[in-house]
């Protein structure tokens, strides 16, 4: 008798290369999973035999019929990548003799190979004396599988050097390997060994060959074999059309998939998921629909992967709802299911949507992963929800996964839109190795946070670090510098630009647009502009806003002509642009027409395009057009209110300016400091004295506004206006500031208005110290002193402009007719009906003296004849304008002036004969505010 007994040992000392000779450790007995069981009661570990000599045939027996149920176990392992299990039936083996058995020894290969073992799998190999195919094939396999191309090619170059020869099933795992490796040379050698083995028409084989030709890249030579395979089916075509897929050929697949169709192949589950893929790339939701219905019509709507697939493409191709319904009727979503979903609602800002399906997730019982907590981190950062962010980081935590490099870029973009840059600069900071996409995020969040000088400075840190940039990088650093006006880093990054080969980024070429723009340098915006030869509506904007941001009104006009030609349809904010153009130039008729196309584009609800438009009326005089166009906003906000009541302030309607102010706060819109200007603006040109005071004493109290530089500016240019000389020095010397060229420009001005010759020299002293360029401050000086009769020291100012090279800035004014501007200057004779102008003054200057009007020569400066002043004064450009625009315009229609410079008092006063002569209502927009004349008499109330 004998007597059977199960003793299971441990097999440990592979996990373990460094243990040197000692290759069995006892461990605690491990219970078998139940799809082991029935194997595991064939395994006897050992038997105690007596003494009987006749028990050898009944062993042999017994060896068999393990052999049989050992080498199902060890299938069964490597099938479910168990290798625990593996590595106890592996000490079993050996324990029981069987070790050295090569079927065994390829079992055992094959488990520890797939399931990254390879440590054991290679030391299994190098003990055997004869490796054969299957224990090669096996190792490969498991390399490839893996991801680990080179050592696969690696092993599958000693293989071929023992002189072991490849079959149909080494031969698929090989090229697997040359495909992850993208190694086409060795590619090709084994497709040549395979020609001349016969193994070409073998369909694993050539499905393989297909595959490792597309995915180096070789899409030609891929569809020639694929051609010359005799019998396809799906699997060959799903290899072909997946591999287009994966290398972003989503047309050329969506082709593929209709031929394969028409050629009579019913597509599969994965057919379908890879096609739908293309949709997604190709962002094309009809054609992705169609699929859709492919896939319920052939019963894979239940296909995890179609579904999947399906959530994902309508995510991305604008069918966010569609998406969402077809997630909720997915029986069990995965986590993959969720993530699509979910990053699907971040990509279309519905942030609150992506964080409630979160928490659905989180009640689930699905665990959250990486990419999960990565899209609700941004929709914290979209909705600027801290705590929760701040929660999302410490689940992160203990999740072990917050030094992920793809984790710690979404902490810390999170932290930078939720305003908290102290927290990412932390992380920043933390993360041991920091790529390109980190500093991204971190340069970004300074720049958003307007830190921009921080934001500059980093750029150079991050060169030095020799991480490389790309076209975001430049267009982040590129928007800090137009920020700062920093035009020497502009032109530096603008050369690395050029260096690097990203100058012909479309996204860099409109940074750098905008840059320059707004650095002023609007040559360079123009060079580069006409060398990019683009048709890019952005760049077009960029351009627009410099030419009207730097008063070229006209080329900003003549460029959106180009544009429309070239048949780019306008957006709102070039419409905004050209409105800006036009308030510029005063072109009032120009600005209608741009009107015109916000009503045809659709734009009027739009809140940029509408500001613009109360904007631009009222600085092109039409204070009325500019209250229709408030009125027609929609959602009024801090910006439309600011520009009316600016509006009403410059046309001289201060009351009604006060009147909108309180009707805003009763809206329960809450005035910024741009507002309080506009307010203290208004009284000053109503000489609304105690109103003002009101307001500017009350502003931090009330609105929390801080007075600024500009509201002490206004403050004491209206206390000058009115006289209160001594008021306004004491606010000059209390303000919590020095003094600026404002200020003091103002009580030069008012030293103007009051004759008061001390004032007006120390106000001179000071502005020639803080703009010595300015010709101003001489003209006005000596305005004084001509004023008090001091006609020396006017004779001096005049030889200190000589002798400085100061030139006094000429007047100039001009006139808007038929969609052309007409400029003129003083004693103008270049125009074309310059004889009918001087003529219609002349006849003007005859009624104007019958009607009472007498020139006001003494504020003419030149030492010449009272004649002669009167006759210059007679031809200012300002008289010019009005003349011209007497004869081209029809009679009763009002006539539109701006002038560069302050309107003289000769000329303020003859437009009041003038306006009641002609019957005409004259506006006239000065450097300081608008001038209505009607009926003898001006809305400023002659308090200018």
């Amino acid at each position: 008798m004998f007597k059977w007994t199960m003793k299971l040992s441990l097999f440990h000392s592979l996990q373990n290369p460094c243990l040197p000779q000692r290759l069995y450790l006892p461990l605690k007995p491990k219970t078998l999973p139940t799809q082991f069981l029935n194997s595991a009661k064939h395994i006897q570990t050992l038997a105690q035999f007596s003494t009987h000599p006749q028990t050898t045939p009944i062993q042999s027996s017994l060896e068999t019929h393990n052999s049989i149920s050992f080498s199902k176990l060890l299938s069964q392992c490597a099938a479910s990548k168990s290798v625990r299990v593996g590595m106890e039936a592996h000490a079993h083996l050996i324990r029981f003799g069987l070790s050295q058995d090569s079927s065994f020894r390829n079992h055992l290969i094959n488990i520890y190979a797939k399931s990254r073992f390879f440590g054991h799998a290679r030391k299994l190999i190098d003990e055997s004396p004869e490796p054969d195919l299957v224990a090669w094939s096996a190792l490969i396999s498991g390399y490839a599988q893996n991801g680990l191309g080179r050592e696969a090619v690696s092993a599958f170059h000693e293989m071929h050097g023992l002189g072991v020869k490849c079959n149909e099933f080494a031969f698929p795992s090989v090229l697997k390997a040359c495909s992850s490796s993208k190694d086409l040379r060795l590619g090709k050698q084994v497709h040549g060994v395979v020609l001349v083995t016969g193994f070409e028409s073998d369909e694993f084989v050539a499905n393989t060959l297909v595959v490792m030709y597309s995915k180096c890249g070789e899409f030609g030579d891929s569809r020639r074999l694929f051609d010359a395979i005799p019998e396809r089916n799906v699997v060959s075509w799903n290899a072909l059309f997946s591999c287009y897929v994966q290398s972003d050929f989503f047309g050329e697949a969506m082709d593929l998939f209709e031929e394969m169709v028409v050629s009579g192949i019913r597509p599969n589950e994965y057919s379908l998921s890879s096609i739908i893929n293309a949709c997604t790339g190709l962002g094309d939701g009809r054609r992705g629909r169609k699929i859709h219905g492919y896939i319920v019509k052939l019963g894979y709507d239940s296909d995890s992967f179609s579904a999947n697939a399906l959530v994902d493409m309508y995510a991305k191709a604008k069918g966010l709802e569609d998406a969402i319904s077809v997630f909720e009727k997915i029986a069990e979503p995965d986590i993959v299911s969720w993530n699509a979903v979910i990053a699907g609602c971040v990509l279309h800002n519905c942030h609150g949507r992506a964080l409630k399906l979160f928490r659905q997730l989180r009640g689930s019982g699905i665990r959250p992963n990486m990419f999960t907590l990565s899209s609700a981190l941004k929709a914290c950062a979209g909705m600027g929800f801290e705590k929760l962010g701040r929660q999302l980081h410490s689940f992160l935590i203990k999740m072990d996964t917050e030094s992920d490099s793809y984790v710690k870029v979404g902490l810390i973009d999170m932290y930078c839109k939720c305003e908290m840059m102290t927290d990412a600069r932390v992380l920043f900071n933390m993360m041991p190795k920091k790529d390109m996409i980190a500093w991204n995020a971190v340069i970004s969040g300074h720049s958003q946070m307007a830190e921009d000088i921080e934001a500059v400075t980093l750029f150079p840190e991050m060169l030095r670090e020799g991480i490389g940039f790309n076209e975001t990088t430049l267009s982040t650093v590129l928007k800090s510098t137009a920020s700062l006006q920093a035009v020497k880093v502009c032109e530096q990054v603008h050369a690395l630009s050029v260096k690097t080969g990203f100058q012909s980024d479309m996204y860099v070429i409109n940074s750098l647009l905008d840059t320059y723009g707004k650095c002023g340098q609007v040559e360079n915006a123009v060079r580069i502009f006409e060398e990019c030869k683009t048709e890019d509506l952005v760049a077009f904007t960029s351009m627009i806003t410099a030419y009207a941001q730097y008063e070229q009104g006209e080329e900003a006009l003549k460029l959106y002509v180009q544009m429309l030609v070239r048949g780019n349809k306008p957006d709102s904010f070039v419409c905004s642009s050209l409105l800006n153009a036009c308030a510029n130039l005063s072109a009032y008729e120009q600005g209608k027409q741009i009107h015109v196309h916000i009503l045809k584009f659709g734009f009027l609800s739009d809140a940029f395009a509408g500001n613009s438009l109360v904007n631009m009326y009222a600085k092109c005089g039409s204070i009325d057009d500019a209250g229709r166009a408030f009125s027609e906003v929609p959602e009024r906000g801090i910006v439309s209110w600011s520009a009316m009541i600016g509006g009403l302030a410059q046309h001289g309607h201060g009351k009604e300016a006060l009147n909108m102010f309180n009707q805003m706060l009763g809206d329960g819109i809450c005035p910024n400091h741009i507002t309080l200007v506009s307010v203290l603006c208004a009284c000053n040109h109503a000489g609304l004295v105690t109103e003002a005071r009101k307001y500017f004493e009350s502003m931090k109290e009330l609105f929390g506004v801080v007075p600024r530089e500009e509201h002490y500016a206004c403050m004491i240019d209206l206390l000058g206006r009115a006289g209160k000389i001594n008021e306004a020095m004491e606010l000059v010397n209390t303000m919590p500031f020095q003094a600026n060229a404002s200020v003091w420009g103002s009580l030069l001005g008012a030293a103007r208005i009051h004759k008061n010759v001390e004032l007006g020299e120390r106000a001179a002293d000071m502005l020639l110290v803080l703009e010595p360029e300015k010709s101003g401050t001489h003209v006005l000086l000596a305005n004084i002193y001509a004023a008090a009769g001091m006609w020396d020291k006017v004779a001096k100012m005049r030889r200190l402009m000589k002798n400085n090279q100061v030139k006094k800035e000429p007047g100039m004014s001009w006139i808007e007719v038929q969609d052309k501007v007409h400029t003129f200057i003083v004693g103008d004779r270049s125009h074309s009906r310059s004889r009918e102008m001087y003529a219609k003054l002349d006849e003007l200057l005859d009624l104007m003296h019958k009607a009472g009007y007498v020139p006001m020569v003494e504020i003419d400066l030149h030492d010449v004849e009272q004649s002669e002043k009167e006759r210059l004064l007679r031809y200012h450009s300002e008289k010019l304008a009005v003349a011209f625009a007497l004869i081209v315009t029809p009679p009763g229609a009002p006539i539109r002036v701006k002038k560069n410079l302050r309107v003289c008092i000769d000329c303020h006063t003859a437009f009041k004969f003038i306006c009641k002569i002609v019957s005409r209502e004259i506006i006239v927009r000065d450097i300081n505010r608008f001038h209505h004349f009607k009926d003898g008499s001006c809305s400023c109330g002659d308090y200018w």
